[in-house]
Formats: structure tokens, C-alpha cells, sequence
């Protein structure tokens, strides 16, 4: 059986939305602050996303992530992510993105239960949680427990093609049971390399950066220099031309 490889890419507006349906995508993983690995998306932001996702032909899949850093959350912070899965799904997304991690750095069952069920039956992918986890085979093991969807991952490393071997090990393992998703890093000299790891899908961003000086600094990672990151329509086509589709 020819296996079809589903492409996702991280947008952050209705914009990059509409850029994901041109290029064919399957979905779109929505999120706001992709330079800080991304956080929940606004609600206009969701509704006007889902809007043009509808009109695209593309599914919705909303990052619920409560603030950058690590996995490991306090009470309310699982809370705002557990009311903000069901609000996402109220206004129509197709499914979210998540995960908790515990002290030790594992999984955290009781968490992930807690946020599994929160979204009923729609598809929940398993965050980049994994990728910081201790043994990513181990964290694969438990999302299958858990009924998870899918596992998005870079193999453990800062960039996927790094974590090459691990994304090969992680679809032996995974064995059709669960969609290996590879992604961080993947752009047009890459994405077929880690295609022919056997991944049931590839994430990717396509962004680039817009920047303008000001002086004033915006807060305290800024040095003066502000700038935000938009979906580059060129790079999305020249990732999925360099996979032949």
C-alpha cells in the first residue's frame, strides 16, 4: 500500500491559513508566539482562522499551551488549558494540541487524562513534550495508552534532522498505531530525508521575520530591535515541491 504523507503547517493568522490551503495541506497546527514554541491563539484569531480554514478545505488543530518554558504546570495552569481545550472545540476546531510533563520530566497520565477527556472525541495530537522527555520511546508507550492521535516530534533534538535515528525508531515502534508527525526545523533541504524515515506526516512553518527598529524596548527580551513572523507562501511551496507533490 503507497503511503500518503499528510502535511501540517504551524500558521498563526487566517493568512497562514489560507497560504496551508494553497499549498495542500491536510491541517494547520494554529498557535500564537511560534518563537516561543507557541501558545494559545486568541479567540478572534481562532474564529477568523476557522473561517478561512472552512473556506480552504483545511483542518483546524489548536496548540493549547498556557506559556512557553517547560511542560510541567501548576493547578492553574491546567486549568486555563483545560477550559481553553473546550473552548477552542466550541468554536469549531477540528482538534488540539498538548502536553504535560511531571516532575521527573515524564509523561504526566493524570494531567494528559484530565486534558483527553476535556476534548471529548476530537483528535489530540501529543506536543513536542516528548522531545524533552528522558526516553521518547517510553513517552510514545503512554500517549498509546492514553488513546492519543498523534505525536508531533523532532526526535529529541533541537532540529529533526538531527533526531533522524530517533524519528526511525519512534515509527518502528509506533507501528500504525499512532501518527508519528515529524517537525522543528524542517524546510525545503531537509523534508524529504525525513520523509523517508516513514513519518505519516511532516509540520513546518514557512515563516519569516518581519523586523523594524524602534529603540524602545517592549519588554524584556527585546533589545529595541521589535519584529514578529508571518507564513512565507514561497518557502511553504518550496517545502512541498522538494517532496515531489
Amino acid at each position: 500500500m503507497t503511503r500518503t504523507l499528510a502535511l501540517e503547517m504551524a500558521v498563526q493568522d487566517p493568512a497562514g491559513v489560507r497560504i496551508a490551503g494553497d499549498v495542500g495541506a491536510a491541517r494547520v497546527e494554529l498557535a500564537t508566539a511560534l518563537a516561543l514554541g507557541g501558545l494559545t491563539p486568541s479567540p478572534a484569531t481562532l474564529e477568523l482562522s476557522i473561517e478561512a480554514a472552512r473556506a480552504a478545505g483545511v483542518e483546524v488543530h489548536v496548540l493549547v499551551r498556557p506559556r512557553g518554558g517547560d511542560f510541567h504546570y501548576s493547578d492553574d495552569e491546567i486549568a486555563i488549558t483545560e477550559r481553553d481545550i473546550r473552548r477552542v472545540l466550541e468554536a469549531g476546531a477540528d482538534g488540539v494540541v498538548i502536553g504535560a510533563l511531571d516532575a521527573q520530566g515524564r509523561l504526566d497520565v493524570d494531567v494528559m487524562t484530565r486534558l483527553r477527556d476535556a476534548a471529548g472525541g476530537a483528535s489530540v495530537t501529543l506536543h513536542r513534550a516528548i522531545d524533552v522527555s528522558p526516553d521518547p520511546l517510553a513517552t510514545l508507550d503512554t500517549a498509546l495508552a492514553l488513546g492519543l492521535h498523534r505525536v508531533l516530534t523532532s526526535g529529541g533534538a533541537s532540529a529533526a534532522i538531527d533526531g533522524i535515528d530517533t524519528l526511525r525508531a519512534l515509527v518502528a515502534a509506533a507501528d500504525g498505531r499512532i501518527e508519528i508527525m515529524a517537525g522543528s526545523g524542517v524546510d525545503a533541504a531537509n523534508v524529504a530525508a525525513l520523509a523517508a524515515t516513514g513519518i505519516d506526516a511532516v509540520h513546518f512553518s514557512a515563516k519569516r521575520s518581519v523586523i523594524a527598529a524602534s529603540g524602545v524596548r517592549m519588554g524584556s527580551a527585546s533589545d529595541g530591535v521589535g519584529g514578529y513572523e508571518v507564513t512565507d507562501r514561497d518557502t511553504a511551496f518550496a517545502v512541498r515541491d522538494a517532496l515531489g507533490l
